[in-house]
């Protein structure tokens, strides 16, 4: 099978269109045909090895782990393991192998059956590939650690990337008046998925504005930690799902100090891949509450120009490489 693999951590150029041997599922796995992958940041971090916690987690310190990235994919079953009980060759699935050894780059990949879904019915295979990784960590940062009702305000930081695009839905969703800041050039494509006041941040600081919000989601861009706080209304939530390292660090080693003594919560969410959480998109999917935002599709033998693409930040919502 055709796959992007690489031997060395580094920038794009490390990644190589190669042919390799195709995966055999094992007893508890299925064997996926894929139609189509995304890119998502853990990608180029992975790809980059950076920051090099990203090593330590397990994914190789000198060479990469794993040689075949993707975690994001949706396919048609080929073959299943003799303990699988969900699905059937035919069946169309998506999911998120993030946590099972990635291979998603590539012609063929194996996979739990935890992990995976079937795909929506009303998604392309591009679209439905768009989904796992940003969807999960956006419903779970609004739903699990924002606890998001309706009513409240929600300010969504980086509302035009993968994260962003469906964060801005989600809370839609969940009855949320949804303030979303992005760039001048994506103020369009955020309106159009239901915001419900938009504010540029080359024009304006929100964390400075006075407005106050029951929760801001901080996906992109960078803001000190008190900045957030600031902007947050008595018993508010910060959750930082993703951004700069310094972002990420910051949440991760402050949040919980800035969180003492005080009635607003400081915190980060580290998306971990569930099959129910899929199904509970599949719902939001089905009656058109939510739907995916796909930027640009590539070939799979042109995936190192994909990722210079991700990486440059340019992107609205995802991109996908399709099979």
């Amino acid at each position: 099978m055709k796959a992007i693999i690489y031997t060395q951590f580094g920038a794009p150029d490390v990644l190589q269109f190669k042919e390799v041997e195709k995966p055999t599922p094992k007893d508890n796995e299925v064997l996926i045909k894929v139609h189509a992958a995304s890119i998502n940041a853990a990608d180029y971090r992975l790809m980059r090895g950076q920051p090099f916690v990203v090593r330590l987690a397990g994914y190789g310190l000198r060479t990469p782990r794993y040689p075949i990235l993707g975690s994001d994919i949706a396919g048609r079953i080929e073959a299943v393991g003799k303990n699988v009980t969900q699905f059937k060759p035919g069946d169309e699935v998506y999911g998120d192998l993030s946590g099972t050894g990635l291979g998603g780059f590539a012609d063929y990949a194996t996979a739990p059956e935890h992990v995976l879904a079937l795909k929506p019915s009303n998604l392309t295979f591009e679209e439905a590939a768009a989904v796992p990784m940003a969807a999960v960590t956006a419903l779970q940062g609004l739903r699990d650690k924002g606890q998001v009702q309706a009513g409240e305000k929600v300010a969504i930081n980086g509302a035009s990337g993968g994260v962003g695009t469906f964060a801005v839905q989600i809370a839609k969703a969940f009855g949320a008046e949804v303030t979303a800041i992005c760039s001048t050039r994506n103020v369009e494509v955020v309106r159009s998925l239901g915001a419900d006041h938009i504010i540029d941040y080359k024009q304006e600081d929100f964390t400075r504005s006075g407005q106050r919000y029951d929760v801001i989601l901080g996906v992109n861009g960078f803001h000190p930690l008190a900045d957030y706080k600031r902007a947050l209304r008595d018993n508010g939530r910060y959750v930082m799902v993703g951004g700069s390292d310094k972002q990420i660090f910051q949440a991760m080693l402050l949040g919980s100090w800035m969180s003492m003594g005080g009635n607003k919560k400081m915190s980060n969410v580290m998306q971990k891949p569930n099959q129910d959480d899929l199904v509970y998109m599949n719902g939001l999917f089905a009656v058109g509450k939510v739907k995916p935002v796909i930027d640009r599709c590539y070939p799979l033998s042109e995936a190192a120009e994909a990722m210079h693409y991700v990486e440059s930040g340019q992107a609205r919502g995802k991109v996908v490489i399709s099979m």
